[in-house]
């Protein structure tokens, strides 16, 4: 998606803030923070060897194959917040059921409770319990890879204007949204089949 159709479909569905997550890259969320007329949260989905790690508030990109410590020692770093998305979904990257180290959760801010692109209600159930278990802020996410994604899940929240407001903001939240069919799989597959013919062309020229 371009950052005008994102910003389109925000406000066609009433979209007051976003978080930007792209995998592995923070461009598109620093294009958008300058040109969306509401807040942009620079967010980045970091694949460790133990899961993805999603930092949020962020300024630059962290680089994928790190290590959890080094994720998370990175996105401190840059003030950000450590959050955990979609923790035991067992058809991705999910952190905790890919050997997280579990003492590394006392430096996490937000732990995923609902996501639209999950299969499995169980799964977030067990989210919630790691929450109250840590003491992590909930959040949720519509993962969207289309614009006809966007707003599957969302927070209604406060208003926040730093990162201190919206963890504030973020524990008076109450979490909406429903499940994504399994179509929304078929363009994100598409999408790594294309990038992967793309780059076997780049080589082989």
């Amino acid at each position: 998606m371009s950052v005008e159709k994102v910003i389109a479909r925000c406000q066609e569905v009433g979209i007051g803030c976003v978080a930007i997550a792209d995998h592995d890259a923070v461009e598109g969320g620093l294009k958008m923070q300058k040109i969306a007329p509401f807040p942009v949260i620079v967010a980045e989905e970091i694949l460790t060897p133990n899961g993805e790690i999603m930092g949020m508030f962020l300024t630059e990109r962290i680089p994928s194959g790190v290590s959890p410590e080094e994720a998370v020692r990175r996105i401190k770093e840059q003030g950000g917040l450590v959050c955990i998305p979609h923790p035991y979904d067992r058809a991705r990257c999910a952190a905790l059921d890919h050997g997280f180290p579990r003492d590394l959760l006392s430096q996490v801010d937000v732990i995923e409770v609902f996501n639209s692109r999950a299969s499995r209600f169980a799964d977030w159930d067990k989210a919630k319990l790691t929450a109250q278990e840590y003491g992590l802020l909930h959040s949720a996410g519509s993962d969207a890879h289309t614009p006809g994604e966007i707003g599957n899940a969302y927070v209604e929240m406060p208003e926040f204007k730093s990162k201190e407001e919206f963890c504030s903001a973020l524990t008076q939240g109450e979490i909406y949204g429903h499940k994504s069919g399994m179509w929304v799989h078929f363009p994100s597959t598409v999408t790594r089949i294309r990038k992967r013919l793309t780059g076997k062309r780049k080589r082989s020229s």
